[in-house]
């Protein structure tokens, strides 16, 4: 059993010495697609028919407002709402620093930076892309909830809502970024009520409720599921070390009999997040291609499990 724990910490070493363009590089391409996408809705779709997106932003955009109008701030052609933005992140981000794992706390931050970045490099038009308002809500709400959901499947987060939603996740388990997305805009949308007209809090209530659900259908990474493992290896301390060392998730090992053939097999079951099962099976099939894999989607855990999101 020793021999198998060394095995195992050799193999963690080994992972964590892996060059970065090799195991990030692609997760990185895809966080800037997220970003792009979620920018080209939110400047093409929304932002010309001046309404509030959700989340920390919609809050940026409010807080903006309220110091223009309200406070008597003249600012000019000064957006304050992205430094206001990042302002109001800097509590999580502290957070996920000293909870989260150091890799999802870097990928957040070049994340913040791709989608500012993107957001100010699309221009926005004077006029929607489409000519009904409803249209351009429910297209803005649908690249926005998988834009975000592509860059949170990616391990990383776009900051605001969507990382305390992650914080939340990962200390409690029994919640979903789309629904906190969605009690956060309520609040938001309340205040903004009272503030201007009604057709602008619909219009941009629609857009937030749309973009969560989306954001939701995309983002599976807090589903948990059983994986069993059937195989006829002899010795299978190699798909146990590698599973291991390169998920870091516990095994549980039982010896069984074909009902046909009779030949001894070997069970293996690990409990995972859905996020994973690509890994899992690209591990299983690279040692034992004969191996049979069984994935039961949404059990219930209870106990030390713990909750990867990156």
């Amino acid at each position: 059993m020793a021999s198998v724990i060394q095995a195992v910490n050799e193999r963690e070493n080994e992972a964590a010495k892996q060059p970065w363009l090799k195991e990030e590089g692609p997760r990185s391409l895809g966080i800037i697609l997220g970003a792009l996408i979620y920018a080209v809705g939110v400047n093409l779709f929304l932002r010309p028919l001046h309404l509030y997106s959700g989340g920390f932003m919609g809050f940026a955009q409010l807080i903006t407002t309220l110091m223009r109008d309200y406070g008597g701030l003249d600012l000019g052609k000064v957006d304050l709402s992205g430094i206001i933005y990042y302002a109001l992140n800097i509590p999580g981000l502290v957070i996920a620093y000293l909870s989260m794992r150091r890799r999802f706390f870097f990928k957040t931050i070049f994340t913040v930076t791709c989608m500012t970045l993107i957001l100010t490099l699309i221009p926005i038009p004077d006029a929607p892309m489409l000519e009904e308002k409803l249209a351009n809500c429910l297209v803005a709400g649908i690249m926005g909830g998988v834009g975000v959901g592509l860059i949170l499947r990616m391990g990383a987060c776009d900051g605001g809502m969507d990382l305390v939603g992650m914080i939340l996740i990962q200390r409690k388990g029994h919640f979903s970024v789309g629904r906190i997305n969605i009690a956060a805009n309520l609040v938001l949308y309340g205040v903004c009520l009272i503030l201007f007209d009604v057709p602008v809090v619909i219009y941009s209530l629609i857009y937030s409720v749309i973009s969560s659900l989306m954001c939701d259908r995309v983002h599976i990474q807090n589903i948990n599921v059983q994986a069993l493992i059937v195989t006829k290896m002899e010795v299978v301390e190699p798909l146990e070390i590698e599973l291991m060392g390169r998920m870091h998730r516990g095994i549980t090992r039982w010896g069984g009999y074909g009902g046909y053939t009779g030949h001894e097999e070997t069970i293996l079951m690990v409990v995972i997040s859905k996020y994973e099962i690509a890994q899992l099976k690209s591990i299983v099939r690279r040692i034992d291609p004969k191996a049979f894999i069984l994935i039961d989607e949404g059990v219930q855990i209870e106990g030390n499990f713990l909750k990867k999101l990156t």
